[in-house]
């Protein structure tokens, strides 16, 4: 009985923290980008459409930069692909 209780606690704590993680993320973007002749793609969620396609780009770029004004070049081009889905 009371490794039920244990598990159905364990269960309740997972997807509380899943609805609190998602809860502002209304749009999801996925960004490719090429930087240097490295290509890499990323998802990231956001409140809005710019929230995400930011945050898909940086995760993007930060796979194929090296250091902080590399990072800051591949942000600075357009992405090779973008694609965004409301939730």
């Amino acid at each position: 009985m009371k490794f039920l209780i244990g598990v159905a606690i364990a269960a309740a704590a997972v997807f509380l923290l899943y609805r609190a993680t998602l809860a502002g993320a209304g749009v999801t973007c996925e960004a490719c980008v090429r930087f240097e002749g490295r290509e890499a793609c990323k998802s990231a969620a956001g409140p809005d459409r710019l929230a995400a396609e930011r945050a898909a780009v940086m995760t993007a770029c930060a796979l194929v930069s090296g250091g902080v004004t590399d990072t800051i070049a591949c942000q600075g081009i357009p992405p090779v692909s973008l694609r965004c889905s409301e939730r």
